[in-house]
């Protein structure tokens, strides 16, 4: 069919924008539509928003599994750590490593080694922040472990955990809530439905909170994408990048954080109202690369918590 030039030039623009939306991976995930699992998700917002009393002997954590979980196989596995950058094996920079996953395995018993590579001991050299981890059915220990550039650990690692696999993801049952059971329906389907594997794709995007979560402040923002590793800008390493925080009320901007040392978590404190918060991925040369957006509502002063203390749920 033979268009004109200027619909041909529009059409061109449109199909180029629409695909641009899909790889900046543009679309945070919202809340439940189900009043039950919504309910249910929002039972847990204070634990994966707040600030802990705790000082910070443990950096590194999961941001997604917790001491006891029960979930399905395959599962999506998250990384945090505080305080300190991402940067991919090979590349020497202080303040700055790697993560490690040992599974069903002690810590190492010497600092000075480098880790094995082995089934046991799962290296994250990219500088990637996540992964989908493929386990038996039944109980498994999981601790994270930072290390240098060298896969030297520094020692500085999370609790160990312990989880329980019930089952392959593609034959167990979804989990399901019942109202007249909530609290323990509750945190099954909770459990499974964190852990659940993200689509295939390139993304970047908020970790702890989805689009229209009611939130409080200070409130911890934790980052993750896939497709790509953390490193700090200016790096010399490919495949990789550093998150940019831009927050904004009625599309007029109130702050932005660079978190140009590869840092994956960050704190904003916010006066009560609706907000939109933008997440971006640039390249270490500082290109943008991916985005995502979201809407919060900062509803309340949020107390720091002491550990993992649960909220309530709303009613």
């Amino acid at each position: 069919m033979n268009w004109p030039i200027f619909l041909r030039g529009w059409i061109f623009r449109c199909i180029s924008l629409c695909l641009i939306g899909v790889s900046l991976g543009v679309g945070a995930k919202p809340l439940p539509e189900d009043p039950l699992q919504r309910r249910c998700w929002l039972k847990y917002t204070v634990e994966r928003t707040s600030l802990s009393l705790v000082p910070d002997s443990t950096p590194v954590t999961f941001s997604n599994l917790a001491n006891g979980y029960t979930v399905r196989s395959p599962l999506w596995v998250e990384f945090g750590i505080r305080g300190m950058g991402v940067m991919p094996a090979g590349n020497q920079k202080d303040n700055t490593g790697h993560h490690h996953l040992l599974i069903d395995t002690p810590l190492p018993a010497a600092v000075a080694d480098p880790l094995p590579f082995s089934d046991t001991h799962r290296h994250f050299g990219k500088g990637q922040t996540g992964t989908v981890l493929d386990l038996s059915p039944g109980e498994h220990t999981l601790r994270l472990l930072f290390a240098d550039h060298q896969h030297r650990p520094y020692f500085v690692f999370s609790p160990e955990i312990k989880i329980t696999v019930a089952g392959k993801r593609d034959q167990a049952p979804a989990p399901q809530i019942d109202a007249d059971r909530f609290d323990n329906t509750c945190s099954k389907w909770y459990q499974d439905e964190i852990t659940t594997p993200p689509g295939t794709g390139k993304a970047v995007y908020v970790k702890n909170i989805r689009s229209g979560e009611p939130v409080g402040t200070p409130l911890l923002v934790k980052l993750g994408v896939i497709g790509f590793g953390v490193a700090p800008a200016g790096s010399p390493v490919k495949d990789a990048g550093y998150f940019v925080l831009n927050v904004s009320k009625n599309k007029v901007p109130v702050s932005t954080v660079a978190l140009k040392d590869g840092e994956t978590e960050t704190v904003v404190d916010l006066p009560l109202g609706d907000y939109e918060l933008e997440v971006v991925f640039m390249a270490v040369d500082g290109k943008r690369l991916l985005k995502d957006e979201l809407a919060i509502s900062v509803v309340r002063k949020q107390r720091e918590t002491v550990g993992n203390s649960r909220s309530k749920a709303p009613k």
